[in-house]
């Protein structure tokens, strides 16, 4: 019992540290690539440590629910952290208490509060961040939860863990088109949930306003959750992509295990910040109208590898 405390607590350690490094490596070599010196990998570091110590400031319109808004979309991604597959194979101590479908609804739910507080800030560019984000979100949300649900079919259980189990032991699952269409389906949702191109481009302009809209009204503490939130997020799903999807070994056990899986998650990290990197160079924006088109074929993808699984599978 101690040692699946110790384990749990360092996967929960594990990754509020190293969320906003894997952010700062992404920044630093996205430089590089574009001939810059670019930030400290510790930036993020630094820029959440300046908003916590400034304190909120709220207009009289706004409402209960945007002031609270950021606090508990941040605990919805804190109690992720203790049920997926982020670090550690093997389950931590709450893992049975939330399968694929869970998880899904609890980003889900991270993502409506955030909808909610942003339209509660009474803002303009705030509720049209809300509302962009609420329309695509429609198409993303489900093709999470069928990318999920076609991975359970396949391995034959709804446990992220024994999943990843599953995927790692042999080649016949991990080659199949189910799990490769789902691993490309999963990719394109991570893009768009993280804000990465040819979905969204950083800064505040108008036509970029998405998931930074929605925190346009935000300073302060308030704001210091949600850009720690943020970064969590992209955390918790990139891992779920690597540990379940497109790189599920090397993975340790035992409780000196669990802290080499701190370092290898970040090895599997710079090879997946590696690849968003390229791609940053490589594509461009899509137009606004153009991301329903994005999501649709993510979507597809999650229905095809559904077919492909009543269909036999398919292994290559």
């Amino acid at each position: 019992m101690g040692y699946l405390i110790w384990e749990t607590f360092i996967q929960v350690a594990g990754v509020f540290l190293l969320a906003p490094l894997v952010a700062g490596i992404y920044e630093n070599l996205k430089a590089k690539t574009e001939f810059r010196r670019g930030p400290s990998i510790f930036q993020p570091y630094y820029d959440l440590a300046k908003y916590l110590r400034k304190e909120n400031s709220y207009t009289v319109e706004s409402a209960l629910v945007y002031r609270w808004a950021p606090i508990v979309s941040f605990s919805v991604l804190f109690t992720i952290s203790f049920v997926i597959p982020v670090i550690l194979p093997f389950p931590t101590m709450f893992a049975p208490m939330v399968d694929f479908l869970g998880g899904a609804m609890l980003f889900t739910l991270s993502s409506v509060i955030l909808i909610l507080g942003a339209i509660a800030s009474n803002n303009n560019l705030a509720i049209m961040g809300a509302s962009r984000s609420a329309s695509f979100s429609a198409l993303a949300e489900p093709t999470l939860i069928l990318v999920f649900f076609s991975v359970a079919l396949e391995t034959g259980t709804d446990n992220p863990y024994i999943t990843a189990s599953f995927v790692s032991s042999g080649s016949s699952i991990y080659l199949s088109l189910t799990h490769l269409l789902s691993s490309v389906a999963f990719f394109m949702i991570f893009i768009f949930e993280t804000g990465k191109l040819p979905v969204e481009s950083s800064g505040l302009s108008e036509m970029g306003m998405i998931d930074e809209g929605r925190s346009y009204e935000y300073g302060g503490r308030n704001l210091f959750f949600i850009k720690y939130g943020g970064y969590v997020k992209q955390f918790l799903l990139g891992s779920v992509l690597l540990n379940v999807f497109i790189f599920p070994w090397f993975m340790q056990t035992g409780l000196a295990g669990s802290v080499m899986d701190v370092f290898i998650m970040i090895g599997k990290w710079i090879i997946l910040i590696l690849i968003l990197v390229f791609m940053e160079q490589v594509l461009a924006k899509v137009r606004l109208f153009k991301i329903a088109d994005f999501l649709a074929i993510s979507f597809t993808m999650s229905i095809l590898a559904l077919v492909m699984f009543i269909l036999g599978g398919f292994a290559l």
